[in-house]
């Protein structure tokens, strides 16, 4: 796995065969775009909301720009991509669900990542405080936060069932460490989900 790398994307990166075409949808300043282009491995491309990030992710000479995914994937053609990479972002889009529908018509697969809402510290921070938590993976308040769906691994499964995409992968985090997809939804802090139609 690359150290580098938050554990979602180093999990992406080491699971995208050589020679793929990526798209990196709020690819930020262009993190795993960076480690995926190394050596032209990969013929990755990155749209990102935030035009600091945007002028950042450039000046590292990647392919980035500037758009809302929200409204902006639906100018790419079916099938454009071999994966369509969405990570820490799906809780910040207008239709968490549209989106993935987009993911996985411009791409033939797609690698979602996504804070879980339910971790169990998360609960008690709740139950203890009666407030939205701050946690080192949520770390601004909840009026400061773009987060604005509030995803469990839970709920995300059963959005892909209604869907019919199929979970050709799934991996789970707490802090650094992947843990056991055993009872997920209460101890992962975050998952890291491969899809396709």
């Amino acid at each position: 796995m690359n150290d580098t790398l938050r554990p979602d994307l180093a999990v992406i990166a080491n699971h995208i065969p050589t020679g793929s075409r990526v798209l990196d949808v709020g690819c930020g300043e262009g993190e795993l775009m960076a480690v995926l282009s190394h050596g032209d491995k990969v013929d990755v491309r990155g749209i990102e909301i935030d035009p600091e990030e945007v002028e950042r992710a450039v000046s590292r000479g990647l392919s980035v720009m500037q758009g809302d995914a929200n409204r902006d994937l639906a100018a790419y053609p079916d099938d454009a991509f071999d994966y369509a990479v969405l990570s820490q972002t799906l809780q910040t889009a207008e239709r968490p669900d549209l989106m993935l529908d987009e993911l996985l018509r411009i791409g033939r697969k797609a690698f979602v990542s996504f804070p879980n809402f339910a971790h169990w510290r998360m609960r008690w921070a709740l139950v203890t405080t009666g407030r939205m938590p701050v946690t080192r993976h949520l770390p601004v308040t909840w009026y400061e936060t773009q987060n604005i769906h509030h995803v469990t691994v839970n709920d995300f499964r059963e959005m892909l069932r209604k869907k019919g995409v199929a979970i050709e992968r799934s991996w789970f985090f707490s802090g650094q460490h992947e843990i056991s997809a055993r009872c997920s939804n209460w101890r992962a802090e975050y998952a890291v989900y491969l899809l396709s139609r």
